[in-house]
């Protein structure tokens, strides 16, 4: 089947050959990432069937970028970053074994695979600040903002694939593999296996050599240099810290194998399907902003997208049907990936290159905040209050929060064109 044509300049970015390795890798290793979830929070249900020990995983994964949040930043700017990229991930294939290796003995012991998740996400600390400032040497500069919607697809692609790959291969009939020690999580983590291996090999043959980008010395201004930074651009602080608190409030990720199980009744492949829904909205929006991208109004628009996802949110969680539970996680999606592709371009194009490392390590630390923090979040007050309590709350608090940050950050809600000269002269305070 021939590939779609599209309008000159819809995929400009990938005139770039180290952009077409480096999404080639990410799709594989996003979807490998992905399915392993989806194994692991059935995994750990099913050994203990408590919320609180779901939202326990989100907390192993968030606390490496805690601890290791500032010398990461400091080591994206000051190393190759393509190699420490490599090393993370040469770190990901060890602790995927591990999970390999808890499967295959049967072993019921959370806390083993909690120490595993620690080890992840110690991976995931250094490699999200190195990663995110790489991009913007893989293309040109006015190619970026259609590198980061792409980019942001390419996510949403995996985002789709990885939970429904996940959720069919752990429900596989695996009975004549490895005298059926492979059925279940075995086999999602040998599929993470391979696509980290696949991974590593794109890298690996990018062309792109940075070196060393921060030549001052070692000091403890030049290592919250990037805390400082955000601290006076409000457009940046208001677009972090906006993601923070909406997600941590909103978020219901961590609570959907007990929507799968207990209120839904689909099992493990509906959990797949609704760790997917979410992705398959913003994959819809991806595509349409690729074709039509984003060009005035960008700050009004992230506030009304926002607001979209906390009403998106408290549908789900009073749901009873699967169908509208997949369309309300497919609006919040959609919503969400107008949020992303507005405040990546915030993210990288009001930053001087020099301090992207480090910038993009305190962004690193509001987005695990909202993301595995806020996993532990929802499985806390899921345990006080209820699965679907605690979602419809979230929603409700995701609401407060968007109208209390378009007051407090007025800078951000007047954002309009995504350039790098309009957004640095506008992240001045």
């Amino acid at each position: 089947m021939s590939s779609p044509q599209v309008p000159s300049g819809t995929a400009s970015a990938f005139e770039s050959s180290d952009f077409r390795r480096y999404q080639a890798a990410r799709l594989a290793v996003i979807m490998g990432a992905e399915a392993q979830t989806v194994a692991v929070a059935w995994q750990v249900y099913s050994i203990t069937h408590r919320a609180l020990d779901l939202g326990n995983t989100g907390l192993a994964l968030f606390l490496p970028a805690l601890l290791f949040l500032i010398p990461a930043g400091h080591v994206a700017d000051r190393f190759d970053r393509r190699r420490i990229i490599l090393l993370c991930y040469g770190l990901q294939i060890i602790a995927t074994g591990a999970l390999l290796t808890l499967a295959l003995n049967g072993s019921q012991n959370i806390w083993l695979i909690y120490a595993v998740l620690f080890l992840i996400g110690m991976g995931r600390a250094f490699s999200g600040p190195a990663a995110s400032a790489l991009i913007p040497h893989l293309v040109p500069k006015e190619h970026f903002v259609n590198a980061v919607t792409w980019g942001a697809a390419i996510f949403q692609v995996a985002n789709i694939a990885g939970p429904a790959i996940g959720g069919l291969l752990f429900t596989l009939p695996l009975g004549c593999l490895a005298g059926g020690l492979l059925a279940g999580p075995g086999i999602v983590y040998c599929f993470t296996l391979a696509t980290l291996v696949i991974f590593l090999v794109l890298v690996g043959s990018l062309s792109v050599r940075l070196g060393r980008l921060e030549h001052r010395a070692t000091t403890l201004k030049v290592i919250f240099a990037g805390f400082e930074y955000v601290r006076r651009a409000p457009i940046l602080l208001g677009s972090f810290s906006l993601d923070l608190f909406v997600v941590l409030l909103g978020g219901a990720v961590a609570l959907m194998p007990i929507f799968a199980s207990e209120i839904l009744h689909t099992g493990p492949r509906g959990l797949g399907l609704l760790r997917a829904a979410p992705a398959a909205g913003a994959l819809v929006v991806s595509f349409m902003l690729t074709r039509f991208p984003l060009q005035r109004h960008a700050g009004a628009r992230l506030f009304t997208c926002v607001g979209l996802f906390g009403l998106a949110t408290i549908v789900f969680g009073i749901s009873r049907s699967l169908p509208l539970s997949l369309a309300a996680l497919f609006v919040a999606g959609a919503a969400d990936m107008v949020s992303v592709v507005i405040r990546s371009s915030v993210l990288q194009l009001a930053t001087p290159i020099e301090m992207r490392g480090r910038v993009s390590a305190v962004n690193s630390l509001f987005i695990g905040a909202s993301n595995e923090l806020g996993e532990f979040e929802s499985g806390l007050t899921a345990h006080w209050l209820g699965a679907v309590r605690a979602t419809v709350a979230g929603g409700i608090g995701a609401l407060v929060v968007t109208g209390v940050w378009s007051w407090l950050f007025p800078k951000l809600r007047h954002v309009d064109e995504l350039t790098p000269e309009a957004l640095r002269s506008n992240a001045a305070d």
